[in-house]
């Protein structure tokens, strides 16, 4: 894990702070986030949706709790050494519990945390029926969020729109502007609908990182990272990328169990022993019995 002296959040300021565009593999367990470690990536995301469905196998729609994402959290962050982000919706509340929820958020080990100014219960960002709040109440959230993080949560903050859906791409452009005057270090306007609508935010807004979330089938093109980095965002978020992937896996592998079929391409027994760390346990195991301790 990180030194005591440095935090995930400045590791993460140092990434955004360069001028190149950051791939983001979102995960949702610790064993993800540790492949996406390995894979060679520098920081992710914890996304709701992805731990709504894997922990509850429920829908993203306000049903997972501040409680379970802060214990899902936990492990995700201890079992890496990357910076992750974690969606940590309206805020569970009002200003008070947005202020809890930064703060613990950061205890748990983020680098970041993200707040978006949909009606609570919020829903995925490319399904229909999303509501937004009005101005006040999102601005009052964003203040509330980066006043934690002035009071001593070492955590970087996110400020998501989910505006274009009913409102359009103005107001959201003008909300995202607002955060980024209160003080949000991300910015993250949920869904254009086109190459078009994406050049205009990083137009409109060039001096502060801004998020492209690419859901494969969803509402947003999903542009080659070359073609994102060129227009102007500093992060290419994949929130669905390894959940779907290995959902589709997983019922591949039953599909053929069912027909009595050789199970599909998957990873070996060896393979999966090291992935979880059985070599160093061993290791450490054996340095104990002989009396040198764990090393």
């Amino acid at each position: 894990m990180t030194s005591s002296r440095e935090w995930p959040a400045d590791r993460l300021r140092t990434l955004l702070a360069q001028d190149a565009l950051h791939l983001m593999p979102c995960c949702f367990d610790a064993l993800s986030a540790r492949m996406i470690e390995r894979a060679g990536f520098a920081l992710s995301f914890m996304s709701g949706f992805a731990v709504s469905a894997s922990r509850l196998a429920a829908p993203d729609t306000g049903l997972i709790s501040f409680g379970e994402m802060l214990d899902q959290g936990r492990s995700i962050c201890a079992a890496v050494d990357l910076p992750i982000i974690g969606d940590a919706d309206t805020g569970y509340g009002n200003p008070q519990n947005i202020r809890r929820t930064i703060d613990g958020y950061a205890r748990a080990g983020f680098a970041g945390a993200m707040i978006e100014d949909q009606v609570a219960p919020k829903r995925c960002g490319h399904t229909r029926g999303k509501e937004i709040v009005d101005r006040e109440t999102a601005y009052l959230r964003i203040r509330a969020a980066v006043d934690a993080r002035e009071a001593g949560a070492e955590i970087v903050i996110m400020a998501r729109t989910d505006a274009r859906a009913e409102h359009g791409l103005s107001e959201a452009i003008e909300r995202c502007r607002a955060f980024a005057d209160l003080g949000a270090d991300i910015i993250f306007l949920e869904a254009p609908e086109s190459e078009s609508e994406m050049e205009e935010l990083c137009r409109e807004l060039p001096d502060i990182p801004k998020m492209a979330n690419l859901v494969e089938d969803g509402d947003t093109p999903v542009l080659p990272p070359a073609r994102l980095e060129e227009i102007g965002f500093r992060i290419a978020a994949y929130p669905l990328t390894l959940l779907s992937s290995a959902a589709r896996g997983m019922r591949d592998a039953l599909d053929a169990l069912a027909d009595g079929s050789p199970a599909p391409a998957r990873l070996s027994f060896g393979e999966l022993q090291e992935l979880v760390g059985f070599p160093e346990y061993d290791a450490s195991l054996r340095a104990y019995e002989a009396g040198e301790g764990s090393g």
